[in-house]
């Protein structure tokens, strides 16, 4: 399961790369205001994130923007936020890969112009997918320590820019108000500067494999927070030292902003960097290559995010019956969602750039203002859905509450998401109004996407657009009866037997088990509080997912604040469609006892609400392996 550490790390590799190439596109647009630029777009970026940790901790499911638009709205809503989150990660799968053969260029010059740059990056696209389905799992501990190398060369660049070209007034001599940049210029830099904000979903995205959301996801949102801070706010302004802007040929320019096609390096803006701190012979070679290097690799580690994040979202959205089953089924036998990987993940990233191949110099400027029109759209939407959902579960007791807020009337009215709406939706009208291909392009995509969503609801499903209907679970040939168990687990309850029990139904049956360990918090206490009991829990936890390694089973531990034990168990047997809870028994009876023997008012409370079977785990032998689990509801033993 993924802690802190592992959500920023994974969510990292979406921020760190984007500035590989939104540090030039930005540049060309706004030139000597581009310092300005990204400071602001740190601002709705911090004001946004706010947004995804309380909403992220209050529904801990995959979906992000989507999920707290369908939770606050209806159905439609959640479609418009999941279809825009959709182009984002098609547009990071495109660009990402669009770059990586222009910094690996330092090897074959060839590869920073079409049509090699194009073909490399479709070529990457179509291994990258390939591996996919073929059922490449994501490297947790690689990922980390790619976001700390990664993030320790962008701080080197800042000091050596620091150390070598530190010249403020430059910064001051960039400017020239109303000309360079053209308020317009200004205005359309800022969405594109947001292009960071991808890690935003993608840590909400995989809220569901996080142990404890309301401990993990706000503390990895905050290491998210200080990693693009501490970047954004001074790599672009060492950039801006080391190619400053100058007036040549009747127009003010910056070789960052330029294509190469100029001279520029618009392709390659931190490959500029190095080529301007004043550098030279072996020392500028070596830096040059590590650069060109790393960021190959992180490139292509972020075009593989996209491609994942674009599976997760189509196969959410198919499960919520918005797009047709058809991109949810897996392959036979490699069990991997290869229809969407095909469609979303392959095909549109490809047909995204080639274009380059007749617009060249404008093709980088077309994808970045592509990803923000969706990005923006999806975040407005998140950040309105947190509004609705303040005011609508105003007495709602939450675990974990974003700040600053204001009372007013008995709501607390979340300020951070107020801004974070007014900064998102004012970047997604400014590119829609300025950007003519990029308007047709976008509305183009939600049009397309709005027709299949409504023929298929209205005439294939027959069913209203704004209710929510969860697909059934399909079963498959090789597949048995069981394929989601869940095990609760308690501090004085015998964990090893049900887990036992569970790793055996699970272990020949590709089945996932998830494990919950209820910390009920007393009425007095904040729902948020720190009890002692939770490191007990945390130990049982790590000991259900040892014994669940040795049967070579998948599970999802989580640690979940309540006020009911058995009311979360019962709902987290809903959430994630549970076909057996494994109940622990809280002590093993002894042959004398009746089979029918005393529960505590949790295990009744299960018993008698849970949506789908229930097993008391009994260790009815002095041998730790389990023979015959009773199954209370039905009153008679089952082989195990």
């Amino acid at each position: 399961m993924l802690g802190s550490p592992a959500l920023s790390s994974t969510a990292y590799g979406d921020v760190g790369s984007s500035i590989y190439y939104a540090l030039g596109v930005t540049a060309a647009l706004a030139l000597g205001l581009t310092p300005i630029v990204f400071i602001i777009a740190g601002i709705f970026f911090l004001t946004t994130s706010l947004t995804y940790a309380e909403g992220t901790v209050r529904y801990p499911e995959a979906g992000g923007s989507s999920s707290f638009a369908r939770h606050a709205f209806n159905e439609v809503a959640s479609f418009l936020a999941a279809w825009g989150q959709m182009l984002n990660y098609v547009v990071t799968i495109s660009i990402s890969a669009y770059f990586v053969p222009h910094y690996l260029s330092v090897f074959w010059s060839p590869l920073r112009t079409p049509p090699w740059d194009i073909i490399f990056g479709a070529a990457l696209v179509l291994t990258l997918v390939g591996v996919n389905i073929l059922g490449l799992r994501e490297a947790v501990k690689l990922n980390i320590v790619l976001a700390v190398l990664d993030f320790s060369t962008q701080v080197l660049l800042v000091g050596l820019g620091s150390v070598m070209i530190f010249r403020p007034h430059i910064l001051i001599s960039n400017v020239h108000l109303g000309v360079a940049p053209h308020w317009s210029g200004f205005l359309l830099a800022v969405p594109i500067a947001m292009i960071a904000y991808t890690g935003l979903e993608t840590i909400s995205n995989l809220a569901e494999e996080t142990r404890d959301p309301p401990r993990d996801v706000p503390r990895a949102y905050n290491m998210l927070r200080i990693a693009v801070f501490a970047i954004y706010l001074t790599l672009p302004l060492i950039a801006l030292m080391a190619l400053p802007v100058t007036f040549k040929n009747g127009h003010y320019q910056t070789l960052l902003g330029l294509p190469p096609g100029k001279g520029g390096f618009a392709s390659d803006p931190v490959l500029g960097i190095v080529s301007g701190l004043g550098l030279h012979g072996v020392f500028h070679t070596i830096l040059r290559y590590y650069v060109g290097v790393l960021a190959g690799t992180i490139l292509i580690i972020g075009t593989n995010a996209g491609i994942m994040g674009s599976s997760r979202v189509s196969y959410a959205m198919s499960s919520y019956r918005q797009i047709p089953e058809f991109f949810r089924r897996l392959h036979p036998r490699l069990h991997t969602p290869w229809r969407s990987l095909t469609f979303f993940s392959a095909t549109f990233p490809i047909l995204l750039m080639l274009p380059g191949l007749v617009l060249h110099d404008k093709e980088v400027n077309f994808l970045g203002t592509m990803y923000s029109f969706g990005a923006m759209l999806s975040f407005a939407i998140a950040n309105i859905s947190l509004i609705a959902l303040r005011y609508r579960y105003r007495d709602a007791e939450l675990t974990y509450k974003a700040r600053p807020n204001f009372r007013f009337r008995g709501v607390d009215w979340p300020l951070f998401a107020i801004i974070g709406l007014f900064g998102t939706a004012a970047a997604w009208f400014s590119i829609t109004i300025q950007e003519s291909s990029t308007r047709i392009a976008g509305m183009g995509w939600l049009l397309a996407g709005f027709t299949l969503f409504i023929v298929y609801r209205k005439r294939v499903l027959r069913i209203p657009l704004r209710q929510t209907v969860h697909a059934p679970a399909e079963i498959l040939p090789w597949q048995l009866e069981y394929r989601q168990l869940l095990v609760p687990i308690f501090a004085d309850a015998d964990v090893a037997t049900a887990m036992s029990i569970a790793c055996q139904l699970a272990a020949e049956r590709r089945s996932l088990i998830t494990i919950v360990a209820p910390l009920e918090v007393p009425l007095g206490s904040p729902i948020g509080a720190r009890l002692p009991e939770e490191e007990r829990l945390d130990e049982l936890l790590d000991e259900a997912e040892t014994t669940a390694t040795g049967y070579g089973v998948s599970v999802r531990p989580r640690l979940i604040r309540t006020r009911s034990a058995g009311e979360a168990i019962v709902a987290e047997a809903r959430h994630h469609h549970a076909e057996i809870v494994i109940l622990p028994a809280n002590r093993p009876p002894s042959r004398r006892q009746s089979q029918r023997m005393p529960l505590d008012a949790t295990s009744e409370h299960v018993l008698r609400r849970a949506p789908c079977r229930v097993l008391l785990a009994v260790e009815r032998s002095s041998t730790p392996e389990p023979r015959y689990p009773l199954d209370i509801r039905r009153d008679e033993p089952l082989p195990a």
